[in-house]
């Protein structure tokens, strides 16, 4: 049995979650996924890629967000001639000392909106991803730590071509979740319509600062998660692979489903997404209120932590499948531990 303080922290948690999610839905009619899965994102530790077309509430999410949390907030503007220093900032010559001092960019906050990141050159890719990996930045000789936590929420237009720069695969992999915004229902779209003609609007109060954040991810790390359900995440992200990268065929994947990833897929996900989704899993239980993973909690996060981990074949975009169709085939080839 649980202990009473284990008990009271889980509720703490629990009801903590909860209050987040009331205040960004102040703002943010619908879109319980997209709140969740920010909300996912932030307490695993990791950063988020959301996909949508314009309008569907991404950058106004991000900001909800920030602004429900407390934490420091910095939006950026992905543009094709943005440079490297534009985002980390640089070194300044100071005449009276006579040294070079770092002027610190945009990147040095809690919270940054990369708003249409496939918008930047790959130099400015390049900057961004020691920011989101290693959690710092190279100035000259020095490297300066980012603050703690440190989240980047970048939004991209799946329609959008002209002047973009396709995410390099091993930026991709550095998100934890790529989430997509979808078009409202038509009960959503009416209050999303009556809210901004009657300026209803509510303010956001601050509930999840710093330290409410380390004490919702240290609850999480302590969510047991059974080993055959650690092992079912593994085989779940290792049947993404075709036999040919996967050493052979997954022995827990049926035939006809090998055959359709070996036919789909070019590349499968990396180990990443094995812990990525161990520690989702963790998290969605938190959200529940439970002190325990179940294999619901593995599949809730399946598609949104392997869907951008995916290469697909020229097979698959010729049969109109994308890295969805892929997972639910997978989902379902795949028995429940």
């Amino acid at each position: 049995m649980e202990s009473k303080p284990e008990n009271a922290a889980l509720r703490e948690a629990g009801a903590l979650c909860s209050r987040v999610r009331a205040e960004m839905a102040k703002r943010i009619v619908g879109k319980d996924e997209l709140v969740k899965g920010i909300l996912t994102a932030a307490i695993a530790g990791g950063h988020v890629l959301l996909e949508g077309l314009p309008g569907l509430a991404k950058t106004l999410a991000a900001k909800t967000f920030a602004e429900a949390s407390g934490l420091g907030f910095g939006r950026v503007q992905f543009t094709p001639d943005l440079l490297p220093a534009d985002i980390t900032g640089s070194l300044v010559y100071e005449q009276s000392s006579g040294r070079f001092i770092p002027r610190r960019g945009p990147v040095f906050v809690n919270v940054l909106l990369a708003d249409e990141i496939n918008r930047a050159p790959a130099k400015v890719q390049s900057a961004l991803l020691e920011a989101m990996e290693e959690r710092q930045v190279t100035m000259g000789d020095s490297s300066l730590a980012l603050p703690d936590p440190f989240l980047v929420i970048a939004t991209q237009n799946p329609i959008e071509h002209e002047g973009t720069y396709p995410l390099p695969e091993a930026q991709l992999d550095r998100f934890i979740l790529k989430l997509r915004a979808s078009y409202p229902s038509a009960e959503e779209e009416e209050g999303i319509v009556r809210r901004v003609a009657l300026e209803r609007a509510l303010p956001v109060d601050r509930v999840l600062g710093a330290r409410e954040l380390a004490f919702l991810r240290e609850a999480a790390e302590s969510v047991r998660v059974d080993e055959a359900l650690a092992a079912y995440a593994v085989a779940l992200v290792r049947a993404t692979r075709p036999a040919r990268e996967a050493g052979g065929p997954s022995p827990s994947l049926a035939k006809d489903a090998g055959r359709d990833v070996a036919r789909w897929v070019e590349y499968g996900a990396s180990p990443r997404a094995s812990i990525q989704l161990f520690r989702c899993a963790r998290v969605s239980a938190l959200l529940d209120g439970r002190s325990y993973a179940l294999p619901e909690d593995v599949k809730a996060f399946a598609r949104e932590v392997l869907r951008h981990r995916l290469v697909l074949s020229y097979e698959a975009e010729a049969e109109g499948i994308d890295a969805d169709a892929v997972i639910e085939r997978v989902l379902g080839a795949l028995s429940l531990p």
